[in-house]
């Protein structure tokens, strides 16, 4: 995105600079992760498509991981965006933060190369060390690994430096207990256990209570900060939401976690517990949502009435995509996590396209839409923009990425459904089973509609790039024409 930005708001502070470096890789990811996501979609609908020449393994492997990686960088460059505006002071060793930036960059270059093109091959402990370690979304090798905790302690050392030698909100506060959380509970996933069970229960830690505790508290603290930024949000108000989060995510996020635990020989109490508890993590973000709209309209409404002009929205694609990003995470993370991980209904839909469609549509609306619009912040910021308006390739782009992706939630929900009347409930479970469900018309049709949903949000995906890289260039000549004058 972005190297013909103008840096006249970036004079200085190269925390800001550092935070568009993430960001132009992170959205260069999301592309891979998209395009590996539609080459795997393919092949669900077509399995000879790219036989013996990339894999289906390789893909959605890629595709996964892909997503999780331009996440965290979308989320580091978000951070180091914030950061100067939070504490009133430029972040502590910034150099030390772009050498990070680099070393992790190199590092991801390499793995996906690998990962591309070393498909097949003998499990051995070198094979644990140089290629995949073989763990579900955790598939980095283990030299990767070590390499991603040190990046991150770089990194939180910078954040933790700054917030103690500048002002510090409460913004700021959670931000910096819950990189400390996040930076920790990698370090669940990185040994094994003989024990099958045990070996999945710390895995689990990292993919629930990373992803669906710590990283549901960053986004909390990204809202708070992005509201302050664009409608002049109440500070008391964002903040007040943003310890209930804490409180309710943290508690409700280790309890949630026994959602996970159905398969794997822990106490049947947890069944219950987990469902519950899962179900409460999007609830806060969307009260905060509601209470700030609530309370900017009624001030809207006052000024109206009295004749004045009504505050503006400084970034309309930045709102957009944050507004989305709040009932998009209490419906996907929310809604659709709840209904299929209740106990009784859960041994029928663990491992089938439910599963699927519940991680599109969290992943999107409890993450993607908001490391988005920290995207837009970071332009306005890097133009020196008072206000961003909405262009018609970003409406475009916001409507085809959600519909696309709301389609493929859908037909995977249905995928889903075929497979627990036909495959568990009808046929019991087997291989056969499994093969058959995968044959019927419900399910074959299910997979030519994500398909076809897929190139929809890839569609959107172009429309967003393009917006990225030219949005801004005739709000700051307009507004530069206004200052000359």
């Amino acid at each position: 995105m972005l190297t013909s930005i103008k840096t006249n708001q970036f004079e200085g502070s190269e925390s800001k600079k550092l935070a568009m470096m993430y960001f132009r890789v992170a959205i260069i990811l999301f592309g891979a992760q998209l395009l590996m996501g539609l080459i795997a979609a393919i092949q669900f609908v077509y399995p000879g498509f790219l036989f013996e020449i990339f894999d289906f393994s390789v893909a959605r492997m890629v595709h996964i991981n892909a997503l999780v990686v331009w996440m965290l960088y979308a989320m580091i460059g978000s951070v180091y965006l914030m950061l100067p505006d939070e504490t009133g002071i430029e972040t502590v060793g910034i150099g030390l933060g772009k050498l990070a930036f680099w070393v992790l960059t190199a590092a991801v270059t390499v793995v996906v190369l690998v990962y591309i093109l070393i498909q097949v091959g003998p499990g051995t402990e070198s094979t644990i060390w140089l290629i995949n370690e073989g763990r579900e979304y955790l598939e980095a090798p283990r030299w990767a690994d070590i390499g991603i905790v040190v990046v991150v302690l770089i990194f939180y050392w910078n954040v933790f430096a700054t917030y103690m030698k500048g002002r510090k909100t409460g913004i700021m506060t959670v931000m910096v207990a819950d990189l400390m959380a996040l930076a920790g509970l990698y370090l669940a996933g990185m040994f094994f256990t003989d024990n099958i069970s045990m070996d999945q229960f710390w895995w689990w830690w990292v993919i629930h209570l990373w992803v669906e505790a710590t990283w549901e508290v960053f986004v909390g603290a990204l809202a708070a900060y992005a509201l302050i930024k664009i409608i002049n949000a109440k500070r008391e108000i964002v903040e007040m939401w943003l310890w209930i989060e804490v409180l309710m995510l943290f508690g409700s996020g280790i309890l949630g976690l026994g959602h996970h635990y159905f398969w794997i020989g822990t106490p049947e109490y947890w069944w219950e517990i987990g469902a519950l508890f899962s179900a409460l993590e999007p609830v806060p973000l969307v009260a905060m949502f509601v209470h700030v709209l609530y309370d900017w309209g009624k001030e809207q409404g006052i000024a109206k009435a009295k004749g004045e002009a009504g505050a503006v929205v400084k970034n309309g694609p930045a709102m957009a995509w944050i507004v989305t990003n709040a009932f998009g995470n209490f419906l996907g993370a929310g809604i659709w996590g709840f209904f299929h991980t209740l106990p009784q209904v859960n041994i029928y839909t663990h491992g089938t396209q439910f599963t699927a469609a519940h991680g599109h549509l969290a992943f999107f609306g409890a993450y993607a839409t908001i490391l988005i619009g920290m995207m837009y912040l970071g332009i306005q910021e890097a133009y020196g923009i008072k206000q961003l308006r909405a262009t018609f390739k970003s409406k475009m782009a916001i409507f085809l990425i959600t519909f696309g992706v709301l389609g493929m939630t859908v037909a995977l929900t249905i995928a889903g459904y075929e497979q627990v009347l036909v495959e568990r409930a009808e046929l019991g479970a087997g291989w056969n089973a499994f093969f058959a469900a995968q044959d019927l018309p419900w399910y074959v049709q299910a997979q030519a509609w994500r398909l076809i949903m897929g190139v929809i949000t890839f569609v959107g995906f172009i429309y967003l790039v393009w917006d990225l890289l030219t949005i801004g260039k005739v709000e700051q000549a307009e507004e530069a024409m206004v200052a000359t004058a």
